[in-house]
Parts: C-alpha cells; sequence; structure tokens
C-alpha cells in the first residue's frame, strides 16, 4: 500500500507491495539495483518511480535521471524488507527478468506495427533465448504462487501480467510493451496455435511439468484494441480436491447431499457463476458414486481433469460434436449416470430431463445465484413444469471464499462492519480474525479457498409451487421453512468458526 511517509511527506510503499514480478527496466542493471538498494516500480508518463532504502541519496537519483531519461519519484521503503527482495529477485541473474532482458544486448526488440509483422519474424523474436526464459520465469513464478490463471493484456503503453490467486487479480508487474509481440508468439508456439492469425479467437493448450508438478495450461486468446489479450487456465493434475468432505460441506448437508447423489434416477443440479467450484464439486460426486457396477460418461467444455474409470467426452462444436448431438448418442451407451458440463439452451434441458425419466442419473450445472432459481430458469428456458417438478431432485448452490491463512492469522481488532454480523444472525461481541499478511500467503491474508452451500432438496410442496409456476422467492421461503440454509447462513457459520472473514463472505454473497 503507498502511504505519506508522516516524518518527510514522502510516498512510502510496504515491503509486500514491492511488484510480485519485478519492473524490467533496460536502463538499470542488476548490479546497480543491488548495489544502491533502489528497485524501479514503474514507468509512466516519463516518471519512474522507484523505491530505495536511501531515499535521500541524491548521487543514485541522479544516476538513475541521467540513465532513464525521465524524472525520478523516490518512495521510501523499509531497508530489510527491500533488502530480501533484491536478494530473491536480483541476486541470482540467471532467474532474474532484468538480466533476460540484459541479455537481448542490443537488438532492442521492438514492437512493430500489425502490417510490418510476418510469420517468420514472430518465430525468430520467440525463438530467442532471453525470451523462452521469460515465458518460463512467468509461468513457473505462477504456479509457485499458487495461481489458478494467468492474464496477459496488452494496453497502449504496456504490457500487463496478472496472476489469479485464490479466485482474486493480483498485478504480476508489467514488462517491457516492446517484448509484447515476441511474449505472445513464443506462448502461442507452445500451445501449437497460429501465430500469424490475430484477427480471431484461438484456443490451444500446453503441457509442462514445472519442478515436480504436472500442469496443463488451458491458453485462450481474443483480439483487443492493442494485440492480443491472452488468458493461461493452470491445471494441476494432482492438484483437484475431489473429496466431497474436504471441499467445507456442513456435516448435515454433505449427508443430505449423498443421499440425493445416491438415488437411482433424476437430476441433481450445481448452480453459480464462474469460478464457484461447480465442476469441482461434480467430479466430487461422480467420483463418490463411481464404481464397476456402474458406468459414467461425461460431455464437457473442457475437459478439465482427467478421472479414472469414467468415460469424459470433450465437446468440438467446429466439427458438429456439441452438447445436444452428443448426449443423443449417449443414450445408445447405456450409461447409468450422465454429467452434462451444462444446460445452455431448452434442447439441451429436454435430452437432460428425457434421460431422467428413462432411468439415468444427470448431474448438470446452470449459472444462477441462488438454488431457487435454477428451477425458475428452467421453466423460462421452456421446459414443463410437470417434468420438471417429477425429474428435479435437488440444487445444489456454491461459492468459494478464501480462507484466512493460517501462518499469519490474528484477532481482527476492526469495529467497521460489526453492525453487519447481527445482520447475519451473529453475536457481534465474537472474536473476528484475520490475516495478517505473511510470505505464505504472499501478503494477502487468505490461503486456499473452500466451499459456501446451499441445498435445496425438491419434495413435496416444492414440486406443488414448481406446478404452479411459482416464483423463486416462494420457493426458497418454503425451502426455508423446511429447513434449507442459505448461501449467506453457511457463510456466517464458517465467520464463527473463525476460518474466514466477515468481507470474504459478503463479497461473494452479495449478488444472491
Amino acid at each position: 500500500m503507498l502511504t505519506p511517509d508522516t516524518a518527510s511527506n514522502r510516498p512510502h510503499i510496504n515491503g509486500e507491495d514491492l511488484p510480485k514480478v519485478p519492473f524490467v527496466y533496460t536502463g538499470i542493471s542488476p548490479r546497480f539495483i543491488r548495489e544502491n538498494m533502489v528497485v524501479p516500480l514503474e514507468l509512466k508518463q516519463n516518471i519512474l518511480n522507484v523505491a530505495m532504502a536511501d531515499p535521500d541519496d541524491r548521487e543514485t537519483i541522479d544516476a538513475l535521471r541521467v540513465a532513464t531519461s525521465s524524472d525520478i519519484l523516490v518512495y521510501s521503503t523499509d531497508r530489510k524488507a527491500l533488502g530480501e527482495y533484491i536478494s530473491k529477485f536480483y541476486g541470482q541473474e540467471s532467474q532474474d527478468i532484468g538480466k533476460i532482458v540484459e541479455d537481448m544486448g542490443e537488438k532492442g526488440f521492438e514492437f512493430v506495427g500489425e502490417d510490418e509483422e510476418d510469420v517468420g519474424h514472430l518465430k525468430d523474436l520467440a525463438s530467442e533465448a532471453p525470451i523462452i526464459r521469460l515465458v518460463n520465469l512467468l509461468i513457473t513464478r505462477a504456479v509457485e504462487s499458487r495461481a489458478s490463471d494467468i492474464h496477459i493484456e496488452p494496453f497502449e503503453d504496456e504490457l500487463k501480467v496478472r496472476y489469479r490467486i485464490d479466485g482474486v487479480l493480483h498485478n504480476a508487474e508489467s514488462t517491457p510493451k516492446k517484448l509484447q509481440a515476441a511474449i505472445i508468439s513464443r506462448i502461442k508456439i507452445m500451445a501449437k496455435l497460429n501465430i500469424a492469425e490475430r484477427r480471431l479467437p484461438q484456443d490451444g493448450r500446453i503441457r509442462l511439468k514445472v519442478g515436480e508438478k504436472e500442469v496443463d495450461l488451458r491458453v485462450s486468446t481474443i483480439p483487443i484494441l492493442n494485440g492480443e489479450s491472452m488468458v493461461m487456465r493452470i491445471l494441476h493434475k494432482e492438484g483437484i480436491v475431489i473429496d466431497l468432505e474436504l471441499l467445507g460441506f456442513p456435516p448435515k448437508m454433505l449427508l443430505q447431499f449423498d443421499q440425493l447423489i445416491g438415488k437411482p434416477n433424476g437430476i441433481i443440479l450445481v448452480t453459480g457463476p464462474t469460478g464457484s467450484g461447480k465442476t469441482t464439486t461434480l467430479y466430487g460426486a461422480l467420483d463418490k458414486i463411481n464404481s464397476s457396477e456402474k458406468k459414467i460418461i461425461t460431455v464437457e467444455d473442457p475437459v478439465e481433469y482427467q478421472l479414472k474409470g469414467i468415460n469424459q467426452i470433450q465437446i468440438k462444436p467446429q466439427i458438429g460434436l456439441d452438447f445436444t448431438n452428443t448426449l443423443r448418442h449417449i443414450v445408445r451407451q447405456d450409461p447409468d449416470v450422465i454429467m452434462i458440463g451444462e444446460i445452455r439452451d431448452l434442447e439441451t434441458a429436454e435430452i437432460a430431463i428425457q434421460s431422467a425419466l428413462t432411468g439415468h442419473v444427470v448431474f448438470s450445472t446452470l449459472h444462477t445465484n441462488d438454488a431457487p432459481s435454477a428451477l425458475t430458469r428452467l421453466l423460462d428456458m421452456g421446459v414443463e413444469n410437470f417434468l420438471l417438478s417429477s425429474t428435479v431432485r435437488g440444487v445444489l448452490a456454491q461459492r468459494l471464499i478464501r480462507l484466512i491463512c493460517p501462518s499469519c492469522k490474528e484477532a481482527d481488532p476492526s469495529t467497521a462492519d460489526r453492525e453487519e454480523l447481527s445482520k447475519l444472525g451473529i453475536d457481534n461481541s465474537i472474536t473476528l480474525y484475520r490475516g495478517a499478511g505473511c510470505e505464505q500467503c504472499a501478503y494477502t491474508g487468505y490461503f486456499g479457498r473452500a466451499g459456501i452451500f446451499e441445498l435445496l432438496i425438491i419434495d413435496e410442496d416444492i414440486r406443488k409451487l414448481v406446478l404452479k409456476n411459482s416464483d423463486s422467492n416462494q420457493i426458497r421461503d418454503m425451502a426455508r421453512q423446511h429447513g434449507m440454509k442459505t448461501l449467506l447462513e453457511d457463510g456466517a457459520e464458517k465467520i464463527k468458526s473463525g476460518i474466514t472473514t466477515l468481507s470474504e463472505v459478503l463479497r461473494v454473497t452479495q449478488e444472491s
């Protein structure tokens, strides 16, 4: 966090807020950084921001001004934190982005205009050893940071890299704009994409071994104003938790869900926004009921993780292998359980219902804010109410909340949000906790995630409401009378148990 230094009224930066990936400026060598205890932060409008242990060192500031031909804005920072940062990123030159760029010598990879680029030129840029090392470094740091996605976004004056960690994006700092073409082309080559095609979206895949971890990178590119935006989804082959007991279910709800997935037929839906862990929950359910007596087939887009003993189909719309065509043929495969990645339209919903009516268990997902809304969404799609009421067995809504880092967990002295506690039915005198921020959690205060859940069991009273085309509020009221806990109430229980914060629960439930 940038704050004024009260002693000198000079801006101050905390050690934990120094860039997660060092800002690269070719005019400043790693040796100069080490010897003068100065770290470049960013360059905007010809003003170079730097952090210094000794912000009154005029000689170093003047040297920077001459070397970079820029005005210098100095942030004071803690000497120990700065020393650790410099040691980590600038001590071993072989692992330093600054050294990588320095290795490029006088070639000065300039980003050229679109009409000047050709495939041969792009391949040459992407094949240079420094660029290969730079891309490898960005991926390695993302894996080490527990990131789920790497976002590479070109803007007018910078190429921004961000990591999504525990569901929240964090700046991994900008890389030089002139490396844009080389970095994007390098990743395209790794993903076997067409490096000459910059006008259309593309999707690809990279398989890597980072340290001892095997990872799959799902690469997606899309053209934007200043180039191509690229996102790499990081999938760890051994990293998925498919044990339902470890996902954060309350014991009573887990028992109900186990009974639900054990039924011989019917539809079970999991709802929530993108990134709320729906696929993981479905994989956990399939893993629980998987046995040699059952044939399980899934239709997914994409297949994120491979499950042993389960037939998984990756849809390919470009050759006509879409959800509806695939589902029509699946029934002839004599499955006991079918998982549909998502019910997107009436045709898919009707096939799911027909499968349930003919004795199959069907798992699928919907994008709705809560469990009762899933029923009204299907009615809005055009599903007949009598078919819906007779096939849907239950709906699970979920969100993912970040957990307080156990290494820096402390009592939260703040009283700002205490009035919100009573609204959640929590005694506002209880002790709340937070993460102070440490190296393990990258100074975010959070480490890892768990689910909060809302399970709607379709009983006789709910069926009657569906047959009357009742709205989601009426269905919710009836379900709560029958004991359903809402997402917010489950979140409140996790606040009381001290594993997450009030602000985190409100962040993921405020749209519900």
